[in-house]
């Protein structure tokens, strides 16, 4: 299944594509193209640049200075700018954190912080998980006790993605110790500069500084940043997920990665012949471009469903798992392609202007980077097996 684009969508994806040809920094396509490592100021450079444009927020209201794109268009511009090489939007606060407060915050917090997430004044971290708490949320400890005006935020958050960075983070906290784990539960803004918040690092198995821990000790913040309802967060909750796991399926990234794939397999050689013309070889990268192919289908639909105003319900779940295993069994395959030149991995070739000399083919300290990193995806977001018996029990299995 295919989308019948329209005139006008052609057109709008011609617009796209001439933007993004004049506006992406040839040096950050390079970058991101060559899998090197990005800094905060690169991040920040396309986020300005795309603010600049109105093109930063393109499922927000225009109202709160968004471009109201309907789900075609959004498609149409995250494919456009893959194809680019520009970077992938932070999402936490684009595509997360704004849909809740646009949602269900006040309209002093939607005055507040929406401005300030599109000139760049805040980054954002997500605060969910905690250890023991990862898949099973409801579970989290860290606790937020009413003291007047304030909470005392007590307990520590980890995975925190790119909290080196952030000045804010929105956290879900306990409010109440009984009942039903998910009914005591609340979500609060909380600015990263307080007293008692401590973050460290952690490095993950690619050598990255990506995720980090948080910890809040004693940690005064007041009640006019609580988003919606004391104890009703777990709604709140839910509800962020469900754009979070859509993104994650990242088909457009998928599908430049089969093409950068088929590359290095043209490349490589075995037997005197191209990988690609190995049969074995062949026949895995044909069966994920079919699975690909396949997603591209269930997420048309999803989209066409959205265009037509109706929720995409469980495809959200669908689209995380099979998206995720699609994104690392094409990691996996790029691997198995460079064969041994695959195997030393220079995390400092990594780095902008490093001196040191990649190993391999152009390329083979990416595709190591980028196949220890995407070992991830099946667990953020939820992990898939959680994923897959939601999924189940939306169909009474």
């Amino acid at each position: 299944m295919d989308l019948n684009y329209s005139e006008e969508e052609n057109a709008f994806r011609a617009e796209v594509r001439a933007f993004m040809e004049t506006s992406v920094p040839s040096d950050l396509a390079a970058k991101v193209r060559g899998g090197k490592r990005l800094s905060k100021a690169d991040h920040e450079s396309w986020h300005a640049i795309l603010s600049r444009q109105g093109w930063l927020a393109p499922a927000w209201p225009v109202e709160y200075g968004g471009t109201d794109w309907d789900p075609v268009q959004r498609y149409i511009f995250e494919e456009e700018y893959v194809r680019a090489g520009a970077p992938r939007i932070v999402p936490f606060a684009v595509t997360m954190l704004a849909p809740v407060l646009i949602k269900f915050g006040t309209e002093e917090q939607k005055q507040r912080y929406l401005p300030r997430i599109l000139d760049g004044s805040d980054w954002w971290c997500q605060g969910y998980s905690e250890p023991g708490s990862g898949s099973d949320l409801a579970s989290l400890r860290t606790r937020a006790v009413r003291d007047g005006d304030e909470y005392i935020v007590t307990g520590q958050k980890t995975w925190t993605t790119l909290g080196h960075h952030a000045n804010m983070i929105f956290c879900l906290v306990r409010t109440k110790q009984d009942g039903k784990p998910q009914e005591g539960i609340s979500f609060l803004l909380i600015d990263m500069a307080t007293p008692g918040i401590e973050v460290r690092p952690i490095i993950t198995i690619d050598g990255e500084h990506e995720v980090n821990e948080v910890f809040f000790d004693d940690v005064r913040v007041p009640v006019a940043n609580r988003v919606g309802e004391e104890n009703k967060g777990w709604t709140y909750a839910k509800y962020l997920l469900g754009h979070e796991r859509t993104g994650i399926a990242g088909i457009a990234f998928a599908t430049q990665a089969l093409s950068n794939l088929k590359s290095v397999a043209r490349r490589q050689m075995k037997g005197g012949r191209p990988l690609i013309e190995d049969p074995l070889f062949a026949s895995r990268i044909a069966m994920t471009e079919i699975e690909l192919d396949a997603l591209r289908t269930t997420s048309m639909r999803a989209i066409v469903a959205a265009r037509d105003g109706n929720s995409p319900g469980i495809e959200a779940s669908m689209l995380k798992v099979k998206g995720t295993l699609i994104r690392q069994e094409i990691s996996n395959l790029a691997r198995k392609a460079l064969g041994p030149m695959a195997m030393p991995y220079v995390t400092e070739a990594l780095d902008p202007g490093s001196n040191v000399e990649a190993v391999g083919p152009e390329g083979a300290n990416a595709v190591s980077s980028q196949y220890f990193n995407l070992r991830k995806m099946s667990i953020y977001g939820g992990s898939n097996e959680i994923q897959r018996n939601l999924i189940a029990k939306s169909l009474g299995l």
